[in-house]
């Protein structure tokens, strides 16, 4: 179970709520959702968590559903994070990166903008595909940044991130076999390392290479949460330093020059 404060528990079982009213409107179709989210785990149909439902006034025998929120949020959370996902509300408290990255790519990385949406669209439908467009969307930013004419000596075109990725740390000066501090080095392995493990999870974990049927391929959406977020963190600090580091007036200007 996710460690979550009763703090942001109480803001999404909230927003949940709110949004959960605003689609379906009536009692029978909020009942339907809410049963469509309980998984059953016996032959006697006990479920994850109970549905609660009023006992008297006009409202007797419908769905109680701020008190069954209520309960999801105490017992499990993470049932209630993934609702969230599934309703289309961000949880920025739980993956903090999103709503900056997503803005981030809006504005001049198109193509990892679409592959972004799509990532995080199928976090709890399709895990696998949301590992892989987590892939595509950090291999879009790294060969969109080295399209800069400042890193030409680079033909990112055939590279795959984990080579993409070597290749703009280089560039960046945080290769770790650059003379540096033994913590930048860190840094730098360990963006290396995520993008690699992004990079071989889609490859040998997801169906967008083929695999016999005995191969464990994912389908635990917590799972596609880590990689989404890690993609995001990944992808916000590439775009920020390239930003920082090297200036668009400058490639202009650079770019402007007859020799």
């Amino acid at each position: 179970m996710m460690d979550i404060s009763p703090v942001y528990r109480m803001k999404l079982l909230e927003k949940v709520e709110t949004e959960i009213w605003s689609r379906f409107k009536s009692y029978v179709k909020v009942e339907q959702y809410i049963k469509m989210n309980q998984e059953v785990y016996d032959g006697f149909g006990h479920a994850g968590f109970d549905i609660y439902y009023f006992t008297d006034g006009n409202k007797k025998d419908k769905i109680n559903l701020a008190k069954t929120l209520e309960n999801i949020a105490i017992d499990i959370p993470d049932k209630l994070i993934k609702m969230a996902i599934d309703l289309g509300l961000e949880t920025p408290d739980f993956i903090p990166s999103i709503p900056t990255f997503r803005n981030e790519l809006k504005a001049d990385y198109k193509n990892a903008s679409v592959s972004f949406e799509k990532a995080f669209q199928n976090i709890k439908k399709d895990p696998a595909e949301s590992v892989g467009y987590a892939n595509s969307v950090l291999e879009s930013i790294m060969k969109e940044i080295l399209k800069d004419s400042r890193f030409s000596d680079i033909n990112a075109s055939n590279l795959t991130n984990g080579k993409l990725v070597k290749a703009i740390l280089k560039e960046f000066e945080l290769d770790p076999s650059l003379e540096m501090p033994d913590e930048m080095k860190s840094i730098g392995s360990s963006l290396t390392t995520v993008s690699k493990a992004i990079e071989d999870l889609r490859s040998d974990k997801t169906s967008f290479h083929g695999h016999d049927s005995d191969k464990y391929l994912i389908d635990e959406p917590l799972y596609a949460y880590f990689a989404v977020n890690a993609c995001a963190t990944v992808g916000l600090f590439l775009i920020n330093f390239y930003e920082n580091k090297f200036s668009k007036s400058e490639k202009v200007q650079d770019e402007s020059l007859p020799f």
